[in-house]
């Protein structure tokens, strides 16, 4: 898996993966708060499966 994720874009990501994964425990208390999981992983993988497929890469070019 080649990283196609820029590092700003990672901490934001991980940052708004916490965000959300918060709301199982304030705010509406509600298990959907698990998606927050998909973006805390993706952000700490570099790696987003629906950028691959779209041919996509924040990251710079070398």
């Amino acid at each position: 898996m080649k990283q196609n994720i820029h590092n700003i874009e990672r901490v934001i990501r991980v940052l708004l993966g916490i965000v959300i994964l918060s709301l199982i425990f304030v705010g509406p208390k509600s298990w959907w708060g698990l998606i927050g999981i998909l973006p805390i992983l993706t952000g700490f993988l570099g790696w987003c499966p629906p950028y691959q497929l779209l041919g996509i890469s924040t990251c710079k070019k070398v």
